[in-house]
């Protein structure tokens, strides 16, 4: 990353003020927990395999096909079901059948997150069960009100524009008194034109990067809980 984009640089709106924040939205995978922990590349192999026993696919051709419907549709389960009507719940019990014990507890997010005021919700693309799973082993459960999911948003992914105006409505959030943290700068795109303001987690991988020089990319941070924790020391 260069020039705007670096860590911790605030590239759109001002430095947030945590007092003034009523609702934080955090997105899960590569957010929550880091991205080195590669809990993630269990659910993508898992969802190569399926797809390779689905199309009857060689490895490759597979892997081709799960990372275009990702780009196309939002997630791979949306192409899924809209190019061969695969059955979502068969899918993501598949997929989500990983070992959960790679990530590692998070006292610092838990201390940061126990200090800030306002909701915390997840929005994910994932669903409710999978994301308690990874909610308890980070020992952070505790500090989130509500989980968003892609069940509830009718399998409509990140970031489809009607998911996140289904999120306000359910969950009554003002945007203009909302951050959304994510690790894809793509899904913070709908965010920013509601109104909210938006913070990327960055990680290695292409899909991560996509469209991060758009625009709607407001503050770039590396460390989520050390970040927090910034904002929190930070005088009034």
């Amino acid at each position: 990353m260069s020039g705007a984009n670096q860590p911790g640089k605030a590239v759109g709106p001002a430095e947030i003020d945590p007092d003034r924040v009523e609702t934080w939205i955090f997105d899960l995978d590569n957010t929550l927990y880091p991205a080195s922990c590669n809990l993630f590349s269990q659910v993508d192999a898992r969802m190569s395999a399926f797809i390779q026993d689905l199309l009857s696919l060689e490895p490759g051709d597979a892997r081709r096909v799960q990372k275009r419907y990702f780009r196309e549709h939002g997630t791979t389960l949306r192409g899924l079901m809209d190019h061969h009507q695969v059955d979502p719940e068969a899918f993501l019990d598949y997929v989500h059948d990983i070992d959960f014990s790679v990530i590692p507890q998070a006292p610092g997010l838990e201390a940061a997150l126990a200090r800030l005021a306002g909701r915390k919700l997840v929005f994910t693309n994932a669903t409710v069960p999978y994301s308690k799973q990874v909610l308890g082993r980070l020992g952070i459960s505790h500090h989130i009100e509500a989980i968003f999911d892609i069940v509830a948003a009718d399998y409509r992914p990140k970031p489809e524009p009607a998911c996140y105006r289904q999120l306000i409505e359910e969950h009554a959030i003002d945007p203009a008194r909302a951050v959304l943290v994510e690790d894809i700068a793509r899904n913070l795109a709908p965010a920013a034109a509601l109104g909210m303001t938006t913070v990327w987690v960055p990680n290695d991988e292409d899909w991560s990067q996509d469209s991060a020089e758009d625009g709607h990319v407001h503050h770039v941070v590396e460390d989520l809980a050390a970040w927090l924790e910034g904002l929190l020391a930070a005088p009034a």
